[in-house]
């Protein structure tokens, strides 16, 4: 069933996503704070949610998320279907689903993983929190940029579980970063790590993706470091909030806001392998 499909934010992914879902045949509208030159440009988010029954956020924070459905708030109303995309805190999630649920629109709980070629390929995975009704109405959408829908419970807990497995992320990432500093030091080439590495139990799809990157100094931005350690401060205050220590992903933490702060947040969170 093709449907109007709007989507906020024209990044790496809701470019891509807006993509297949014209190219499944819906029609879609879209906003993003730039300006771009794709159809169906509107000038609000408030127009969006005029042209289209279902909307797909993608931008890039809380405060982004909040100011968007603050924006489209006069213009929901029941029929209407919101889904956040964007990795946001579990608080925001639930203040998002609050405003849009005020309107009589319905909301869904629905982060992804999967990165830039995730995306164009239509590979994304997304983690659903909320009824299971409504992702039965979202699923032809989703499903044109989806690779797997996993319904993972409430709105705020597929949140919760999207900023726990970029915790597990970024430490893997910052590990293999050292043992490639202690690989070099020793006077052995990177591909011999990586060699080694595929033949052991911890290979991962990750390693394969992030290892070749830090052995080419590729850091072109697939997952922006700055949105890495967005979500890794995300994990730290949802530890905090159960008195949880996380000594693992505050170094991890350390080591990414230093390179956000040497200028690097634009590129892709494996430049955390940069030294």
């Amino acid at each position: 069933m093709k449907q109007n499909v709007g989507i906020l934010g024209l990044g790496i992914i809701g470019s891509r996503v807006a993509d297949n879902l014209r190219k499944a045949g819906h029609e879609v509208f879209v906003w993003s704070r730039s300006a771009r030159p794709v159809p169906n440009f509107l000038a609000s988010p408030h127009e969006v949610a005029e042209a289209a029954g279902i909307i797909q956020i993608f931008v890039r924070d809380s405060v982004a998320l909040i100011e968007a459905i603050e924006d489209m708030k006069p213009a929901l109303k029941a029929g209407h279907l919101v889904m956040n995309h964007a990795t946001v805190s579990k608080k925001a999630t639930l203040q998002a689903a609050k405003l849009v649920e005020e309107t009589g629109a319905a909301f869904l709980d629905a982060p992804f993983t999967g990165s830039k070629m995730a995306a164009q390929n239509g590979k994304l995975s997304y983690y659903i929190g909320g009824s299971d009704l409504l992702l039965e109405r979202a699923r032809p959408v989703l499903e044109a940029s989806a690779a797997k829908i996993l319904p993972l419970g409430a709105i705020g807990e597929a949140m919760v579980l999207k900023i726990v497995t970029n915790l597990v992320s970024a430490v893997i990432v910052e590990a293999v970063a050292e043992a490639a500093d202690i690989t070099k030091a020793n006077g052995i080439s990177l591909e011999r790590l990586h060699e080694a590495l595929e033949s052991n139990a911890n290979y991962s799809t990750l390693i394969g993706m992030k290892l070749p990157a830090i052995i080419k100094s590729d850091f072109e931005p697939h997952f922006a470091l700055r949105n890495m350690l967005k979500d890794a401060d995300f994990a730290r205050e949802l530890a905090a909030e159960a008195k949880l220590k996380t000594p693992a992903l505050d170094c991890t933490a350390a080591a990414m806001r230093a390179g956000v702060d040497a200028g690097k947040g634009d590129l892709d969170f494996s430049v955390i392998g940069q030294r």
